[in-house]
């Protein structure tokens, strides 16, 4: 009897000490930005955190703005290391490279941690989420990272802005994921695309040989699917088949109109998934032809995308711009999103581009009409003077 007592009075203190463990784990009060880390990542006990920025060069000058996307990036990882003993993370120093100067452009071989240099590969395979605030888009070379190391998940966030916490990054992030997998099925059903502008031009997408994908604001651990995004997210998306077949030549083709900074409207020509001609007089129809003619592969149709993010904004701006309610698309790499258009193709790694053109509803250039086509010779229209019309 007082050995079962004993038993007993063990088992209960066992009990008291698990309680009081598991009352030291209750969630804290959280602020905004480490509920959104918590909702966006959810990290794992044992998991480990990096957070990269790029930082000026010889050649490349710094700028208010990218001085305030360093500090928001501190911010960051404060808020990471603030969660580190409630959700038992672990959170590297922050991560520092030399600018590349080109938008996904390749990375530098190493990076710098705590004063010390070490290669990309050793800190990426030490970690388990990463948060990249850039001045230049390192998405695609980071997409190369994640099919090397399984267990990485990265948040990329080129030229993001502190004003985005308050907008695009404040979203009703399932809300925001429960739309852009709604838009990935038809994407990934869709063997076309008929795009109507308000100019009254018309943009035939070719979407054969190709698999949608959603940028949906979740990262969590075990994730299937994209394990790089965007944030601010909420889209939708594809690259359209870019004739790499032999003797299946794309069939993405027609006029796209594209308002410019100067106010100026151009139209772009394409024809076989590439841009063939630049049709305007102002000095962005010459600067267009120029590049394309310095650089055939900056004419690669390389995206058809949809915005699903109701708190994003339209601010010129085009990480949050494009996932305003409504379509853009995409001219340059398409590697790194499930095409075949990737550094190789450019002439010189300062030429290589991802460069998203916008529609929002309410902007210079609406979609008046885009309309899925189907294989089975089907149609919906989902997007209807600027509007979806399937939510």
């Amino acid at each position: 009897m007082r050995t079962m007592s004993k038993t007993i009075l063990i088992i209960l203190i066992l009990m008291a000490l698990s309680s009081c463990s598991a009352a030291d784990k209750e969630q804290p009060a959280l602020t905004q930005g480490e509920q959104l880390l918590v909702d966006v990542f959810a990290p794992q006990p044992g998991e480990k955190v990096l957070v990269i920025v790029d930082v000026p060069r010889q050649g490349i000058a710094d700028n208010v703005q990218w001085q305030e996307r360093r500090e928001m990036a501190q911010e960051w990882l404060d808020s990471f290391e603030n969660l580190a003993g409630w959700l038992d993370i672990t959170v590297h120093p922050m991560m520092t490279y030399e600018a590349t100067g080109a938008h996904n452009g390749p990375l530098p071989t190493a990076g710098i941690v705590a004063g010390d240099e070490f290669p990309f590969a050793e800190i990426l395979s030490d970690s388990n989420i990463v948060v990249a605030m850039t001045e230049y888009s390192a998405t695609a070379p980071l997409s190369e990272f994640i099919e090397r190391f399984p267990d990485l998940r990265v948040a990329s966030m080129p030229t993001v802005s502190k004003s985005m916490e308050q907008t695009a990054l404040s979203a009703d992030y399932a809300e925001v994921a429960r739309k852009s997998h709604i838009l990935e099925t038809m994407l990934d059903k869709a063997v076309g695309a008929e795009v109507r502008f308000s100019t009254g031009h018309e943009l035939y997408f070719d979407l054969r040989f190709r698999s949608a994908r959603a940028d949906d604001g979740q990262l969590h651990a075990g994730k299937e699917g994209e394990r790089i995004i965007n944030l601010p997210s909420g889209e939708a998306y594809i690259a359209p088949y870019e004739g790499e077949r032999e003797g299946e030549p794309s069939l993405t083709e027609g006029l796209a109109p594209v308002a410019c900074a100067s106010d100026d409207v151009i139209v772009l020509r394409v024809e076989e998934n590439q841009v063939v001609e630049v049709i305007g007089d102002g000095l962005c129809a010459q600067n267009g032809r120029s590049s394309l003619a310095k650089e055939q592969a900056q004419g690669n149709v390389a995206e058809l995308g949809l915005g699903v993010n109701d708190m994003a904004v339209v601010t010129g701006n085009v990480l949050e711009d494009e996932k305003v309610i409504g379509m853009h698309w995409a001219l340059g790499r398409s590697d790194h999103i499930g095409g075949t258009v990737g550094p190789d193709d450019f002439k010189s790694p300062e030429n290589i581009i991802h460069q998203d053109v916008v529609y929002p509803k309410g902007g210079p250039i609406e979609i008046s009409s885009l309309i899925l086509i189907f294989e089975d010779g089907s149609s919906e229209q989902i997007i209807l003077d600027g509007s979806y019309t399937i939510f």
